[in-house]
């Protein structure tokens, strides 16, 4: 049985720490109560993530994002109004309190009911020439490169596979008969795979108006020279409560100019920023698709992802950005591959075999 109680946080709990007990925790979320046991607010990743984006260290405590508007059934209320109440406001997870707003359980809707799960495609990204590792693409296709004792492209499958995901795409162009081989139509990991052949280069986002059929639940599509500990299910959530067509993961970058940065008006100094730091979030690789952003993508053409975010968004489209917060490296370059065989065994290699 799920221990509930292990979500009770305080307002002053670092945020960090929050992040552990949602993370570790088949609940979910974190119940903030005050001194009394009352609710005072809840934690979920997507708050997080908000935070995050929002500036918010993870050291700060998570009165600065916790959600204080927050929805409880009552402890006399019955197990239908219970679940009626969640499917209306859209929620997983159910506060249950007594007459003084104190908590007293918490109800999760996958155990209240046959809850199906959505039958998510997963599109990987495989068709590159993998230029910036020459020589080592010279006779591999980049997936096929090894760390540790795997293929980068088995490795994220695996990951993948034990998240839960059941069928997948893979787009291949160079070398794709050697990517073809090697992972075959994945029977001997459970799975469905399908390759979408690209004739020719067709950009980061092309190969998608190559899928035979379109999706009936939101697409997961990533880059498949990525290594991550992203939870593909948050993402998903995360895009359900945004509304959104289309869902960018994003990553944190920040730099150091190595100089004072002067501000000047005309030939007038104003002041001098001693070399400042500037931080951007950067496009991570990884993205969920609505079935309708689907539309937007030509057939047989070369066509890039972030065209696609612009068109969606010159259209009105609801886009959202997903700031990691987990382990992810872009194995772009050479001391990127180096980088990802030192961080193995450290990050990745426990992943299960399935």
């Amino acid at each position: 049985m799920k221990d509930w109680k292990k979500t009770l946080i305080s307002p002053t709990t670092p945020i960090l720490e929050a992040m552990r007990i949602i993370d570790t925790s088949a609940l979910q979320i974190a119940l903030v109560t005050d001194e009394n046991s009352k609710l005072i607010g809840v934690v979920t990743d997507g708050d997080i993530r908000r935070g995050l984006l929002n500036g918010v260290g993870l050291e700060e405590h998570v009165q600065q994002i916790m959600h204080r508007e927050f929805t409880t059934a009552n402890l006399k209320m019955p197990k239908e109004e219970i679940i009626a109440l969640m499917k209306k406001k859209n929620l997983l997870q159910m506060p249950i309190v007594d007459d003084y707003g104190c908590v007293v359980d918490l109800k999760i809707l996958v155990d209240m009911i046959n809850f199906p799960q959505p039958d998510n495609w997963i599109v990987l990204m495989a068709g590159g020439l993998g230029s910036r590792l020459k020589p080592l693409t010279d006779d591999c296709p980049k997936p096929l490169l090894r760390l540790g004792n795997k293929p980068i492209l088995e490795i994220i499958l695996r990951y993948l596979i034990e998240s839960g995901f059941k069928k997948y795409f893979i787009s291949v162009n160079y070398k794709a008969e050697m990517i073809e081989k090697y992972f075959g139509d994945g029977a001997r990991w459970g799975i469905e795979i399908t390759y979408l052949r690209e004739k020719r280069a067709m950009g980061t986002a092309g190969a998608l108006g190559l899928l035979p059929d379109c999706p009936t639940a939101p697409l997961i599509v990533m880059n498949a020279d990525l290594l991550t500990k992203v939870n593909i299910h948050q993402l998903l959530d995360f895009h359900s409560a945004h509304k959104a067509t289309a869902t960018m993961c994003v990553r944190d970058y920040h730099f150091q100019v190595p100089f004072g940065v002067v501000k000047i008006d005309q030939h007038r100094l104003i002041s001098v920023d001693e070399k400042p730091i500037h931080r951007f979030f950067v496009n991570a690789g990884i993205y969920v698709l609505s079935p309708s952003a689907l539309g937007y993508v030509p057939r047989d053409m070369s066509y890039d992802m972030t065209k696609l975010f612009e068109d969606l968004i010159a259209e009105g489209h609801e886009t959202a950005v997903f700031p990691l917060r987990e382990y992810w490296l872009d194995i772009g370059r050479l001391d990127d591959y180096e980088r990802a065989n030192h961080e193995y065994y450290e990050n990745i290699s426990n992943i299960k075999d399935v």
